[in-house]
Order: structure tokens, then sequence, then C-alpha cells
């Protein structure tokens, strides 16, 4: 499509220089031609977009058109969807030198590798690849497979960011005569007339202000995790870790995590959270929302937009109202919806690839692939086959039924689309159609969702999955403490909290901050 293309030359104009790094580069070496009668082999193990899909066929055209096209004998090998499994796999081929020309892997393996001399530096690959550069591999990608000041990867985004938000039952509001809350303070009442004054009208003592999951990981969601972002960012502490001087580290240090503690458990004491929020897993939150049972809550975009997703809700509540709104201030004027990192699929090369003079080759097939070619190709399969487009240019299923790149039959030819995918408008123009709902008739969009969280207030910790990961012992004891406290198992008092700090650091906590403040610093992460 024209339109890509258009979009193409917008962006090289506006790419006025392109990374290049004075010092890493590899020493020349001679580099393969390749032809359509003698091609250069390329082996590349990619994450398929639907495992369980299976393996591209034999007869994908994408294999004559990158032979023809490029002189490269293609060579696929799917990765196992398990992340821990695709650790494996790669770090044993790696113990036997023999890695694949280009293979995905992720961050902590790839320094293991780099450490073993296995990958090659990738600094000056850039600037021949001038298209998907600019469409793909900003600064910040750039930066996320840098490593000891050279650039060991193809860092490209995955997963949406700030595509999140803090919702409201509008109707409830309405029936109780409250507005939006837009303080602490405000939330506080709004939560409590949603438990105790029957905002559903029903005449039952059956719901409750806010609903919650614990959603935790070990480098940007710490305990008690993203689901309470809302409130923690109304105390300056959503996010593990805070970047900004002088208290750049870890959150749990900085004074305003025990208040917001003290907010949470007031939360928890009045009855005006769900208490199944410690208990609750994903599809249970998604089940308890869609039944009314709670009115304030922190949900995805798409989870809460999408057609497939919204139906039961709108079925259950045709007059029912959600409505994203925007942080929540807190008691020193601290608002935030959460913290955001930038999530990234990384493609390295193996040294041995570029020893036999493939480096240039690979970069000519990821550049074909960011092409109006590839792109559409490897994104939505054959034009007439697998899609069609629509007046608009947006790639869409039409009526090609299982053929189509959303059928049964058709999602196999696409199963490379995250090796092309940027996040671009077609992408979720394509991803999140407009639709009207089956019962209220009300017109939906998840984009639009996505649009209204995404201009919210953000806290910015990119950067925040490249820090250290604590040992086992260490994430075991702080989440299971700061449960304890929730649960009231444990006092939360001043004196029980320095306590439990005192701790932390004993075990580990300490040196845990330490290594990461230290990583900060060096990565130029700190923000004065």
């Amino acid at each position: 499509m024209k339109k890509h293309q258009r979009l193409i030359a917008l962006l090289l104009a506006a790419l006025m220089v392109v990374p290049a790094f004075a010092s890493g580069s590899q020493e020349a070496k001679a580099q393969a031609a390749g032809t359509p009668e003698d091609p250069v082999t390329i082996e590349l193990w990619f994450g398929a977009a639907i495992t369980e899909a299976g393996m591209i066929p034999d007869d994908w055209v994408g294999y004559e058109i990158i032979r023809n096209e490029l002189g490269i004998d293609l060579k696929l090998s799917m990765l196992p969807s398990s992340e821990s499994d695709q650790d494996m796999r790669i770090q044993a081929t790696g113990a036997g030198n023999a890695l694949p020309d280009i293979f995905m892997v992720r961050r902590p393996v790839l320094v293991n590798l780099v450490n073993q001399g296995l990958v090659a530096q990738v600094d000056d690959c850039f600037a021949k690849m001038p298209v998907r550069t600019s469409l793909i591999y900003d600064q910040d990608a750039i930066n996320n497979a840098t490593i000891d000041g050279h650039v060991y990867g193809f860092a490209s985004p995955g997963a949406i960011v700030r595509n999140e938000g803090l919702l409201v039952r509008k109707d409830w509001l309405d029936n109780l005569g409250l507005e939006i809350p837009t303080t602490t303070d405000e939330l506080l009442e709004v939560l409590r007339a949603f438990t105790f004054d029957d905002p559903d009208g029903n005449g039952i003592d059956d719901t409750y202000g806010y609903g919650a999951f614990v959603e935790t990981d070990a480098t940007l969601k710490g305990y008690p995790g993203s689901r309470l972002w809302p409130i923690m960012g109304a105390f300056g502490v959503e996010g593990l870790w805070c970047f900004d001087a002088p208290n750049q580290g870890l959150s749990i240090y900085k004074p305003e995590f025990y208040d917001f503690m003290v907010f949470l458990k007031q939360m928890c004491d009045e009855g005006i959270i769900d208490p199944n929020w410690l208990s609750y897993k994903k599809d249970d939150f998604r089940a308890a929302w869609k039944q009314g049972r709670f009115g304030v809550m922190y949900e995805q975009n798409a989870a809460y937009a999408a057609e497939a997703n919204y139906a039961p809700f709108d079925s259950n509540f045709p007059d029912g109202e959600w409505v994203i709104i925007d942080a929540i201030t807190g008691p020193e004027g601290h608002a935030s919806i959460g913290a955001y990192d930038m999530n990234y699929r990384i493609y390295a090369v193996s040294q041995r690839a570029a020893d036999a003079g493939k480096l240039d080759k690979i970069c000519e097939l990821l550049e074909w692939m960011s092409s109006d070619e590839g792109y559409y190709l490897l994104g939505w399969g054959v034009e007439g086959v697998n899609y069609v487009f629509d007046e608009n240019g947006v790639p869409v299923a039409g009526d090609l039924g299982d053929n189509a790149f959303t059928g049964s039959e058709g999602q196999v030819y696409t199963q490379l689309r995250n090796m092309v995918f940027y996040n671009s408008d077609v992408e979720l123009i394509s991803r999140y159609p407009t639709y009207t709902c089956a019962v209220s008739g009300k017109e939906m969009s998840a984009l639009t969702a996505l649009r209204e969280m995404q201009g919210m207030k953000w806290t910015n910790a990119v950067g925040s999955s490249t820090l250290p990961t604590p040992s086992a012992d260490v994430q075991r004891f702080y989440d299971q403490s700061l449960a304890e406290f929730l649960s009231g198992a444990k006092a939360l008092t001043p004196e029980n909290w320095a306590a439990f700090i005192d701790q932390f650091n004993k075990i580990g906590g300490e040196a845990w901050n330490a290594e990461g403040v230290a990583a900060m610093e060096a990565a130029g992460l700190v923000r004065e």
C-alpha cells in the first residue's frame, strides 16, 4: 500500500541522523553476495505470533520471494512458546557453539551469550537499514540491546505501552449523584458509596468499590502489583524502581510507600475493595467486573473494550457504562496512572554468522521485511488470499473465511508478523475495529480506549527491564511481608515497617538496590 510508503518517506525525512557508533565496529569481513542461483543460507529462529497455530508451511510464498529478490535461502525454526524453554534451547545450542545465524533471545540470556563471545556486535548495522531503523529502532530500542557500550541485537517493540487505565462505572456515579473522583479523599467517598449505597439499585448488598488482583513481575510491577498503580501513583510509588534523583532506587525505600500501604490497608479494613483481590486470578477478576461486582478498576484497553470481551458486560448491563478517568491526586500532589517500560523482542546475530560474512545479508533481509512487500506479506499474508483492503486502506479479513489472516488456515502464514509490526495505525485499526454492541447498541472501540488511556498521566520507567532482579529468597520475603501487612497477619505500624526494611536489607535487598542504582547510573537512566 502507498500509505505505508508515504509514512516511511516522512519518517526518513525526519531521521536526519542514523545512530552511529564510532567505536565497537568489527573488522571488515568479506560479505557473502548471494544470488537466486547461489543463495546465502540464513537460519532464523523466531518467536511465533501464535505458537499453537503451527509452523509456517513449506509452500509459503515468502521463501521464493526472499530467494529471488535477496539471494537468501531462508531456513526457519520456531522457538517454543515458553520463555524458559526458549532460554534452555538457546543456551544449550550456545554451549555447543552452534547458534543459528539470527535468533530471538531474552536480554538476560543475551548478556550471558555476549560474555561467552557468541554474539556479534551490530553497532554499524543500523545505517544499512534506513527504513527499518526509522520505523523500529529508536534510541530506546538500541539502548535495550546495548551491553558494555556496544549493541548486540536488534530490539523491536513488543506489547503496546500505556494501554491500561483507571475506569469507573459512570452509571453508578449517576445513580448516586456523585462526580468523577479526582483526589484520594474523593476516591474514598466513591468507593464507600459503591460498597454501601446500592449503586446498581438491585436492593442487594453485593457490590464493592474497587476491584483488583495481584499482578507482579521482577522488574516493573512490584507487589502488590500494577492493578493498584493508580493508588500507588497518588503517593508517588508506582513502579518497582524510582528513576528520579535523589531518590533513585527501589520505590519501597521511599517514605511515601508506607503512606500508600496505610491507605490501601484502610481500604481493606473498611471493606471497600473486593476482599477476593488477594486470591483472584486474572480470569476471576475479569469475570467479576463483567458481573457487576465492583465499580472502579484498572484494566487493559482490549480486555475492557474489544468486542468479545465487552459483550458479557453489555448483555448483563445494557445501561451500564464504564468511563476512563485520569490519575487520582494524592495528599502531596502526586498523580500517575502507572509506570511504563518499553517491551522489546531482541533478535541477535551469532558470531559464527558474522565470521561467515552473513551480517550484510541479514541486514538486507531485515530491511526487506520493513518494505511494503515484506510488511504486508509477513503481517497479513497474501492480498486476496489472506486479507483484503477496506475503504480506508486497512487490511481486513473480509469474507475470506478460514484462509483469512484471522482464520485457522490463514494465521499460520503470519507467524513472523512480530518481526515487522511496530504498533502502527494500520496495525491498530486492523486489530481494534469499531463495532456496535449487540444488546445496548453502543458504539465501542478498543482503539479509542487505548488513545484515551495513553493520554493520561504516566510515569516513565523505561529501562526497568534491564535492571537486576532479586534472588528468589529476596523476592519471596518482599512479596510475603507486604501481603502480611495488608491481610492483617502483621500489624502495619511504623515500628514493624522499619523492622521489615531492616530485615529486607539484611537478606539481600540492600545489595539488590545498590546493584540496580549502579546499573541505572551506568546506563544514564537517572533523571535529575
